[in-house]
């Protein structure tokens, strides 16, 4: 569409969580390295939460990519949507550990098969991590159950270790007394945060550099600053409103995003136009 416009070679402000377009901002950064460390510790479970958009299926992926490149010392299983029952969730982590069994294996009979290869690993000196994405959707039950999992002991530490990613119900969710034991056995609970105005500048120039581009700044200093307004700050948004004012640029043949090409984008979003007039009633009362 507006690739060759711009002297591009791919999209830069795509929904599609890449790892290509990772950038080290300081929360974003920090979240990676403590989650590395965390997985040293003496906890059982390392909790991230973030607004919608924020950059936790990014961060997850990068993480998750990251042990992959340690395959003599980490397993890792991947859950996306673990809206799933007790019994849905372990035949999940069966497939996620390439289990083989019967599709009418009893629900005990899982469990031992699931326990069987997490101990088997872990005598190959290998660490099982569970990445579990949008965990604030989880039954308290089918958590619990990931849970007891993860008691399972060895000589020499207990083989599983679980990354919760999800939005701030989940802080909710781990407060409720049937999971305590789960709130006690983290290790590590960090909140992403949306970017401030010099990380805006900085994200948007990183994946505009990562597609491909080489040229003189492309968005004008307004133009960012009514992204910022428009975004809040929000890595989600932010691709949103940039993807549609490229959209607008090209459509009039602009090569230069002014602050006119990022207004329209927001007056084409609808969840920025109800934001901004929540805002205006807000200080209008």
């Amino acid at each position: 569409m507006y690739i060759q416009h711009f002297g591009l070679a791919q999209y830069p402000f795509s929904l599609t969580p890449n790892t290509r377009y990772f950038l080290k901002l300081p929360s974003h950064l920090e979240a990676f390295n403590l989650l590395i460390a965390a997985l040293q510790g003496d906890g059982c479970f390392a909790k991230i939460t973030g607004e919608v958009g924020t950059g936790k299926t990014m961060l997850c992926r990068k993480v998750l990519n990251a042990l992959e490149l340690h395959k003599s010392r980490y397993t890792t299983a991947y859950i996306p949507h673990p809206i799933l029952s007790e019994e849905g969730i372990m035949h999940a982590i069966a497939e996620e550990l390439s289990i083989v069994r019967e599709s009418d294996i009893s629900y005990y009979d899982l469990l031992k098969c699931i326990s069987a290869k997490l101990m088997r690993l872990a005598e190959e000196n290998k660490s099982t991590v569970l990445f579990i994405d949008e965990a604030q959707a989880m039954p308290e039950e089918t958590l619990k159950a990931v849970h007891l999992l993860t008691q399972i002991e060895t000589a020499n530490d207990k083989p599983l270790r679980v990354i919760l990613f999800g939005q701030p119900e989940l802080d909710e969710l781990l407060d409720r007394p049937m999971l305590k034991q789960v709130q006690g056995n983290l290790s590590l609970a960090y909140k992403l945060s949306a970017l401030d105005r010099d990380g805006l500048d900085s994200y948007v120039e990183h994946r505009l550099v990562k597609a491909g581009y080489n040229g003189p700044h492309m968005f004008t200093t307004q133009a960012l600053d009514a992204l910022y307004q428009g975004s809040k700050g929000i890595p989600r948004l932010i691709n949103v409103l940039s993807h549609k004012a490229l959209m607008v640029a090209f459509g009039k043949g602009d090569h230069i995003i002014n602050e006119n090409h990022i207004e329209s984008a927001i007056s084409d979003t609808e969840t920025v136009k109800r934001e901004k007039t929540l805002m205006e009633r807000l200080f209008a009362s």
